[in-house]
């Protein structure tokens, strides 16, 4: 098993005092040609929106899209005649495909919004833009880890252009699980959304990531009460 541990403090900041935005990997001004991807995850975003602001309407192109609400409420607009809310709990979709344009604000004029924005490069080009939401309550289970995405259109969570599966985890202290890889030669990235937990002799506290590679599966150990989100993606672009 080989391992890549990405501290929260090493990520790329951006404050644009409406918009305060921690980047995982490379994106618009922050650029390390060290941290630019793992495998086909391209953007990782921590975002927090003051009341009522947002990204005005903006293009996209053959790209997998995901939100992760984390607190508040986000408002979507897309030229597919889209118009939602998502929260907390819920988890969005956006096929950009042949291409799209959309718009993301925060709802409320009284406090701020904060979510987390994905990117995965696809593995098919072209495919016609789609939109999809669902909200994870019934999906949640505690002490384990349960899916939210896939590429199988019939499995739980939803789905995209990709041979890629995420998971949330919400433990707590003392809390071993495991998770074995869908297919091989894929990738895992961990990303500690609260708590501390630890992996083999990693320890990852808020906001920490692992990037993990060659090994069918893991065991986690959450060292207090832990949210994490798995990302397993494919390695190859």
């Amino acid at each position: 098993m080989k391992t890549i541990f990405y501290s929260a403090d090493s990520r790329g900041h951006a404050n644009h005092g409406w918009l305060n935005s921690y980047h995982s990997f490379s994106f618009a001004n922050y650029h390390n040609p060290e941290r630019m991807n793992f495998g086909v995850l391209r953007v990782l975003n921590d975002d927090t929106v003051s009341g009522g602001q947002g990204f005005g309407q903006h293009p996209h192109k053959n790209m997998e899209i995901v939100s992760i609400p984390l607190k508040g409420d986000l408002e979507h607009k897309d030229s597919m005649g889209n118009t939602t809310v998502i929260k907390e709990g819920d988890v969005q979709v956006m096929s950009a495909g042949t291409g799209v344009f959309h718009s993301e604000y925060n709802k409320n004029k009284n406090q701020e919004v904060k979510f987390l924005q994905i990117w995965v490069i696809p593995k098919a080009q072209n495919v016609s833009p789609r939109y999809d939401q669902i909200s994870t309550h019934n999906l949640a289970t505690k002490n384990s880890f349960y899916q939210i995405l896939s590429p199988n259109k019939s499995n739980q969570g939803v789905w995209i252009y990709q041979d890629a599966w995420f998971s949330l985890g919400d433990f707590e202290t003392g809390i071993s699980s495991t998770y074995t890889l869908n297919k091989p030669n894929n990738g895992l990235y961990i990303f500690v959304l609260e708590g501390e937990i630890s992996i083999g002799e990693h320890q990852l506290k808020r906001r920490d990531a692992l990037g993990i590679w060659e090994t069918n599966e893991i065991t986690l150990t959450s060292t207090e009460p832990s949210k994490v989100l798995l990302m397993e993606v494919p390695l190859n672009l």
